[in-house]
């Protein structure tokens, strides 16, 4: 039979954890973060918003996509919209975000919602998920946030938050269901989206990565990691593995006042998007190799190699690329696949970063 000590200790316990949800959503309701995509408190939530931020802020910053998500609803005020624009055009304003394949599935979902749900999003997870581009993590969020389903979506901050309250040791990504699980313990019984969005703040605000604000934290008493004060040693991450870098060329070629450029193929890393001719981008290439690939046209008797390299890393390698320059006359015809594109343009152009350096290193601008 169980003392009276772990009775007490039981019966504590669970008004902890039956208290949570309750204190996140006061504690939520004082200091909610306005953000452009968020409904004000009283408000219905637009899921075309809600979907646009939460595909928007897949590993990239509050800060980053603030401007973004400004330019798609001044152009597309709604998903119709959106589905009615070309695939380019939704690359061009993209241009800068990164991860491009979301960008392509961004505009597959809405082609998808207004073909096949005249314009209204689904309001279930399941009905979510069907969609282009929307993984579980993306149809929790907006079934949470924009159809108040009782539902937890697990994003970083959430995942920092619960991995400390109650000290998670194992690590990620195997900790991850149990996250998840836990996680849940925090909905309140009504206002799930707020739930979600508390957590969110508060491990945007107060629970961060380095020097947690705990003192001002409304869970605070009751988390594990503060009461042993490893607090910044959660979440448990296994050691990162950094993939091999790269090496290639890029090959900048300019007619006046106009560069030469083509579109990287539709599949694969950077699908879609603007680049200049360059060379594979292989493990141990040397620069000959590299320089070899140089695309073939008229006039251009010897390459200019630039000073330096421009260096870019992706989520699973780093890149080096050595940048050559080459100027050929004002009749000179564009290769087959590529044209010619007016500098003072270039911003309309969907252009990844990493472009956007070569091209910078190499007109100095």
């Amino acid at each position: 039979m169980p003392s009276r000590t772990a009775i007490k200790k039981e019966v504590s316990t669970a008004t902890t954890a039956a208290a949570r949800p309750l204190a996140l959503l006061q504690w939520y309701d004082r200091h909610r973060r306005r953000l452009p995509w968020r409904a004000a408190a009283g408000e219905t939530p637009d899921p075309y918003r809600v979907w646009l931020s939460e595909i928007m802020l897949q590993q990239t910053t509050v800060k980053a996509v603030g401007p973004y998500f400004e330019k798609f609803v001044a152009r597309w005020p709604d998903v119709s919209a959106l589905g009615r624009a070309s695939q380019d055009d939704v690359l061009r304003m993209w241009a800068g975000l990164g991860y491009y394949s979301r960008a392509r599935n961004l505009h597959a979902c809405a082609v998808a919602v207004a073909r096949e749900h005249g314009g209204i999003f689904p309001d279930t997870e399941e009905g979510l998920r069907a969609l282009p581009g929307i993984g579980p993590y993306t149809a929790a969020a907006i079934a949470a946030i924009a159809f108040d389903r009782r539902t937890m979506p697990v994003d970083g901050n959430i995942e920092r938050v619960v991995s400390r309250l109650f000290a998670v040791e194992e690590e990620l990504p195997q900790s991850k269901p149990l996250i998840q699980q836990l996680a849940a313990t925090l909905l309140a019984d009504t206002r799930a989206g707020d739930s979600a969005q508390a957590l969110m703040d508060l491990g945007s605000s107060i629970c961060t990565p380095k020097k947690p604000a705990c003192s001002l934290c409304p869970l605070n008493e009751d988390c594990a990691a503060r009461a042993l004060g490893t607090q910044e040693a959660f979440p448990r991450k296994a050691p990162k593995k950094s993939g091999t870098l790269r090496r290639g060329a890029a090959f900048v070629v300019t007619r006046g006042d106009e560069l030469l450029v083509r579109s990287r193929p539709e599949k694969g890393l950077l699908g879609g998007m603007t680049e200049v001719p360059g060379s594979d981008w292989l493990a141990g290439q040397d620069d000959e190799a590299a320089k070899e690939q140089a695309p073939d046209i008229k006039g251009i008797a010897r390459w200019q190699r630039r000073v330096g390299v421009v260096t870019h890393v992706f989520t699973h390698f780093p890149l080096e690329l050595v940048v050559y320059t080459a100027k050929v006359e004002h009749r000179t015809r564009a290769p087959e696949g590529m044209r010619w594109v007016p500098i003072a343009t270039l911003a309309d152009e969907a252009l990844p970063n990493v472009m956007r350096k070569v091209i910078a290193h190499a007109l100095d601008i």
